[in-house]
């Protein structure tokens, strides 16, 4: 019974210790789980503001200082000896060794540590070598005023944070993923780091932005000081090489040549762009050119570069740092000044450190000047004791004690008995006391910098920029983009086909009616013959409704393209006439484009893409109170209104057909174009400088800083270079004056004339390599002015005017022109042009349309939209609308 009892306790013992256990391990779940989280964003994925480094990367830089001699080490030594205090692989610690190393800043490199332009990797680390750099050795170190602490294992002493006097996070950047945060810092421009820095000192507000090391463009409107939330959109550098040919010179940051040509192949293969071939032919410098079929605009393949490729790509910063052993969200400007007040505290550390250093430097050397001038260390020669030898050395310099700054304390009479006989008997006193005078000197410029600290500190930076800076200028150049509509920049990369009687269309109707190439993101506008108008994306196969009697690419806020009808307002209802544009509406939605009464049907339906207004013949059918059975109409007498008014009265007689009489011309005013200097591009918003007013016939001229010349019809997706002097509305009877420099003969000279040719691009001076264009004259009677240089000896010749049109008749453009003088000439300036009356045109243009969503006046549209669809081309809805005045129309007959 006793033995039974001492089981059931043992039993009752064991289960209450495995209860116990199992509620331990459940609280030990809960607070392993939130140590690792801390262990993982302070000891591994985000850096520390106090230094800029994650703790591998000051491991490092630590094992890197303790290893040197001035000469490089082996990369996997160095890895071997972080590991004595990283507690992790060699593979993490040599990767961010390598990485450290490609940012070219505090280690100096040698052998193949990898191509960040190419994506190559680095070499095994037993085959390169690092030792820390000048700029490292400088900035980064400083023992005395280090803080330290053991190893993970204990046997070593490591930094706490290294002191590094300079705002190296904002340098170098930085990114990495924690447990619930992450944090990416982009790298900064060295030069802009310190002018910042300086800034902040003097008290000014300075901005900081983005320098990739892969340069590119960047537009960092949006980037928002590097907190979250913020963007900033890097693009690749891409020109034009010729007529079939582009180059990219630059890419990307957080790309590389094998995947920036990758997602060009891509988009390729899906249609998105047209290209011959790629040739990667990048080295120390970025060089991948793209050769196009013939044919293919460049412009248009830039722009669909960017919008398909990663040739343009968007990087959302978000500053998070550590501070006090915990994470801070802070932007750029505020990493920036918490980095300089802190390198401005420690350079007080260090002034601090050497003053007490001098000070006590100074005290010995005055002791050491006084216990050997007045010969003190004879009294010593007759005590017997160590006692006795420091109560005489301590009498014989009490005498002296007030030339001393402080107290002599015992550590500093056994310092005197520790100086040799040899330095006694050789002692200089002058030589003595320059050196003490050097001292007193140090210490007086010591307390100097610790008076005027903000000073020093500017002195400082202004030194580390002068020693480090030369090379390190901006790479990414900072602009602002243009926004990029992927459907007008797309290839058509697939046919559209239609079924008019089922209603159908789509990709996939290959036995059907072919209407026209078109891109797999394009929106298609459909009419039928009831009325119904509807706008849907290309499918393989989409059913509109039966009848169909007008397909085409829809194109968002068009209104340019106008649409002429006539239409019979149901069962024996009158007739009427209509023009409109369609600039948006919602998408997969259908719209009557009648008044919605049964058996309306369209009688007559053009679409003009330039507003034109044709003349149609109107046939009535025969009835015996009707006289004229035939009549023409022209729709240029047809205000264009919205889609959804009501039109006029054709007749209220019944149609029998509607007959095209004759093609009618453009009845728009000529669209203004603005060029926006700002983005290089051609708008019609009204923003940058105005170009002129352009038909479909007009053209521009341009001119670059290289002497070619030519004409284009504009297109707003055209890109511009930016050594453009020239960029205007061309007249084709108004000559071209230039005057240029001809490099072989080296004088100036004149020419005049008529663009001859205007699809050919023309250079107008001459091929020799010396040769330049100085200036270029568009008036109709140009003016010049010649500032001739000072012959020696002689008084400077009078400025000449030259009219350029009495100067030189016009001749061709081929033609190399009349020397202008033979005198030197330091500038030539363009005066005003004489007066010139062009001939007067008479503009019988006079229909116009409203911009953008506004309706003219005439049609008195309601500006409501529809709020309820989440599918919209353009967010605009007047499904319904009617004009006021349908019920007082005007008829027409």
């Amino acid at each position: 019974m006793e033995e039974s009892d001492e089981v059931n306790e043992a039993n009752e013992e064991s289960h209450g210790n495995n209860q116990e256990a199992l509620t331990r391990v459940t609280g030990m779940y809960k607070d392993w789980f939130l140590d690792y989280a801390s262990y993982v964003i302070l000891e591994r994925a985000v850096p520390a503001i106090e230094d800029g480094f994650k703790p591998v990367q000051r491991r490092i830089m630590h094992a890197l200082k303790e290893l040197d001699d001035g000469r490089y080490n082996k990369v996997a030594n160095v890895v071997g000896h972080t590991m004595q205090y990283h507690p992790h692989g060699d593979a993490s610690i040599a990767d961010a060794m390598v990485q450290i190393g490609q940012k070219e800043l505090l280690i100096d490199t040698q052998g193949n540590w990898g191509n960040i332009l190419t994506g190559d990797g680095a070499a095994a680390s037993r085959y390169i070598e690092a030792r820390l750099s000048k700029f490292a050795l400088e900035v980064v170190f400083s023992p005395k005023i280090t803080d330290w602490q053991s190893s993970y294992d204990g046997r070593k002493k490591e930094p706490v944070n290294l002191p590094v006097k300079f705002p190296l996070l904002l340098a170098q950047g930085a990114e990495g993923i924690a447990v619930g945060l992450s944090t990416k810092i982009l790298p900064h421009n060295f030069k802009e780091i310190i002018d910042g820095s300086i800034k902040h000192l003097k008290g000014q507000r300075f901005k900081l932005f983005p320098d990739f090391p892969t340069a590119g463009i960047i537009d960092v409107t949006n980037y928002n000081d590097g907190l979250r939330g913020g963007k900033v959109r890097v693009r690749a550098k891409i020109s034009q090489l010729d007529k079939n040919t582009l180059v990219i010179n630059e890419i990307p940051y957080g790309t590389n040549t094998s995947s920036l040509i990758d997602s060009i192949l891509k988009a390729n293969d899906k249609g998105k762009i047209k290209i011959k071939k790629i040739e990667d032919n990048t080295a120390a410098q970025v060089e991948i050119l793209i050769h196009l079929p013939g044919g293919i605009s460049p412009d248009k393949t830039i722009d669909a570069l960017y919008a398909f490729t990663s040739c343009e790509s968007s990087i959302s910063p978000l500053g998070c740092i550590i501070e006090d052993n915990k994470p801070l969200f802070i932007g750029v400007t505020e990493m920036l000044e918490r980095s300089t007040d802190n390198t401005v505290a420690m350079l007080k550390a260090e002034l601090e450190i050497q003053l007490s250093e001098l000070q006590e430097q100074w005290h010995f050397a005055s002791l050491e000047r006084i216990f050997i001038e007045n010969r003190i260390y004879r009294d010593i020669e007759e005590e017997e004791t160590w006692e006795g030898v420091i109560r005489a050395i301590d009498k014989g310099l009490k005498p002296h004690i007030k030339q001393l700054k402080r107290g002599v304390t015992e550590e500093d009479i056994v310092r005197l008995t520790e100086i040799r006989i040899k330095r006694i008997s050789k002692f200089d006193l002058d030589k003595a006391q320059q050196y003490i005078d050097s001292l007193e000197d140090k210490i007086a410029q010591t307390k100097d910098h610790l008076a005027n600290l903000v000073d020093f500190a500017i002195s400082y930076f202004k030194e580390l920029k002068s020693k480090y800076g030369k090379g390190r200028e901006r790479k990414s150049e900072i602009r602002i983009f243009d926004d990029i509509e992927a459907t007008k920049v797309v290839i058509r990369n697939t046919k559209l086909y239609v079924n008019r009687e089922e209603g159908f269309i789509g990709t996939s109707l290959k036995r059907d009616e072919y209407v026209t190439d078109c891109s797999d993101i394009d929106d298609i506008i459909v009419f039928t013959k009831s009325g119904q108008m509807m706008i849907t994306k290309v499918d393989s196969k989409t059913f509109i409704g039966k009848n169909i009697i007008h397909v085409a690419v829809f194109k968002k806020k068009d209104q340019r393209t106008t649409y002429n009808m006539i239409y019979k307002d149901g069962r024996g209802g009158s007739s009427y006439v209509k023009r409109f544009y369609v600039t948006g509406i919602t998408r997969d939605k259908h719209y009557d484009l009648t008044t919605g009464k049964s058996s309306s049907e369209i009688s007559y339906f053009s679409a003009n893409p330039n507003g034109e207004a044709e003349v149609v013949t109107i046939f009535l059918r025969q009835a015996a109170n009707i006289k004229k059975l035939k009549w023409d109409l022209d729709f240029a007498d047809v205000m264009i209104k919205g889609r959804a008014s009501k039109g006029n009265i054709v007749t209220k007689y019944s149609v029998k057909k509607v007959e095209l009489k004759e093609k009618g011309l453009s009845t728009l005013k000529p669209r203004k174009l603005w060029f926006d200097d700002t983005v290089q591009r051609l708008n019609v918003d009204d923003r940058g400088e105005l170009l002129g007013e352009f038909t479909n016939e007009d053209r521009l001229l341009i001119v670059n800083q290289k002497g070619l010349l030519k004409t284009v019809i504009p297109e707003l997706t055209m890109r511009f270079d930016d050594d453009i002097i020239i960029l205007e509305k061309w007249v084709p009877n108004k000559p071209i004056s230039v005057i240029y420099w001809e490099g072989e003969k080296e004088l100036f000279y004149i020419k005049r004339f008529l663009v001859e040719n205007c699809d050919k691009e023309e250079k107008v001076i001459t091929d020799h390599p010396k040769s330049y264009l100085e200036k270029v004259f568009t008036d109709y009677r140009p003016m010049a002015e010649l500032v001739y240089s000072k012959k020696r000896g002689m008084e400077r010749k009078d400025n000449l005017t030259i009219n350029i049109e009495e100067f030189i008749s016009v001749k061709g453009s081929s033609a190399m022109g009349n020397q202008l003088t033979k005198d030197k000439v330091i500038e030539i300036n363009a005066l005003d042009p004489l007066p010139y009356e062009a001939p007067v045109v008479h503009d019988t243009l006079d229909i116009e349309v409203v911009d953008e969503e506004n309706i003219i006046p005439e049609t008195k549209e309601s500006p409501a939209k529809s709020k309820k669809e989440n599918n919209q081309v353009n967010g605009e809805d007047n499904s319904g609308k009617e004009d006021e005045d349908g019920d007082g129309q005007t008829k027409l007959f």
